[in-house]
């Protein structure tokens, strides 16, 4: 079998350094990893695989149309993997111009540099290749008083200039294999978790101040709803897609475990309970704290698709996986602390804090 190249964008990030580590464990491919190294980039996420000979790191923006030219031109990757994206919601409502360089600029000119290079291509190694975009299920906006899914084939409603920007670079995707015939595959997901999240998410942020004994923040009244998605039962769907994927489609990948937010919190409390006792039950801990502006009440996935055509399905249940995440956090404090000790400190970021 012929060596692969993978390019992923965005691979010092969370999912994207998921989906690096899994591309190396399984072998046979060169993995080169895209990456600008903003504030939730994070090459400590990637130690286990920085010395593998199948593995090189560029430190480039998405945005940079030379750059961009040039790794193509010197890698020849088999197949574009691209998770570079600003993907926080609430410093989305603060700032929205990175949010749109970033995912919907950052993403024409990353297309634009894989149809020069795919243009130029003999034939088959054009059929071979392709250009895979992972999107998020927020640009299908809220399912609230309803028991739907959320299925490939629902309206776009995005809420926030996050998933609003996220919504423009999934139709410039299919725009590009619809008018310039690139092989391209979306995929749209639920709320990841797991190891290596950065923390100014629910999940991390919950564990790092239950273990510091601080304030548990839960918008709203905490019953906004959401379908959570183990990291690496996510970086095999994508390899699956990247792989077996028909060029056109759209495949969105769900963990069939819908949350409220409270009680993900509740149970981070108690499986810290259980595995770090303190003094009193650190759901004492919870406070809940003023809605975010425009806030999306539920989402929920149907992942029958790529289970049905591709074969996947999540190895994590939600209690697994968060039992598995809450474990490596209290076994990686290192990691976070690292993190903390630079720019980030542990607060809520965005909607005016």
């Amino acid at each position: 079998m012929t060596e692969k190249t993978y390019l992923v964008t965005g691979g010092a990030g969370f999912i994207g350094s998921a989906v690096v580590r899994e591309l190396i464990k399984q072998g046979n491919t060169k993995v080169v990893n895209v990456d600008k190294l903003t504030y939730a980039g994070n090459l400590e996420s990637l130690t286990e695989v920085e010395n593998s000979p199948n593995y090189v790191f560029e430190k480039a923006d998405i945005c940079d149309a030379t750059a961009m030219a040039k790794l193509f031109s010197q890698y020849q990757p088999t197949a574009v993997m691209h998770l570079a994206a600003e993907s926080h919601v609430d410093r989305s409502i603060d700032g929205p111009a990175e949010f749109i360089q970033t995912n919907i600029v950052g993403t024409y000119t990353l297309l634009e540099a894989a149809r020069s290079y795919w243009s130029e291509l003999p034939e088959s190694q054009q059929q071979a290749f392709r250009f895979h975009h992972i999107s998020t299920d927020e640009v299908y906006g809220d399912l609230h008083g309803t028991n739907d899914l959320f299925t490939e084939t629902t309206s776009y409603a995005p809420s926030s200039p996050y998933s609003a920007s996220k919504a423009s670079s999934d139709h410039l995707v299919r725009a590009w294999q619809r008018t310039f015939g690139l092989p391209t595959v979306v995929t749209n997901c639920s709320n990841n978790y797991g190891p290596y999240h950065f923390p100014e998410k629910l999940i991390p942020l919950v564990i790092i101040n239950a273990l510091e004994g601080k304030p548990l923040p839960v918008y709203g009244d905490g019953q906004q709803i959401r379908d959570w998605l183990f990291v690496e039962d996510h970086a095999r769907a994508l390899i699956k897609v990247v792989s077996e994927g028909e060029v056109g489609e759209t495949y969105n990948i769900g963990g069939h475990n819908e949350q409220t937010n409270l009680s993900v919190v509740e149970g981070i409390c108690d499986i810290l309970d259980e595995l770090v006792p303190a003094n009193t039950p650190r759901r004492e801990l919870i406070t809940f704290v003023k809605d975010r502006p425009g806030h999306d009440v539920r989402y929920a996935i149907d992942a029958s698709k790529i289970e049905r055509e591709l074969g996947w399905t999540p190895a994590e249940t939600f209690d697994t996986g968060l039992r598995k995440t809450v474990e490596w956090y209290l076994n990686n404090k290192d990691w976070w602390q690292r993190v903390r000790d630079g720019s980030y400190q542990g607060e809520r970021l965005g909607a005016g804090a």
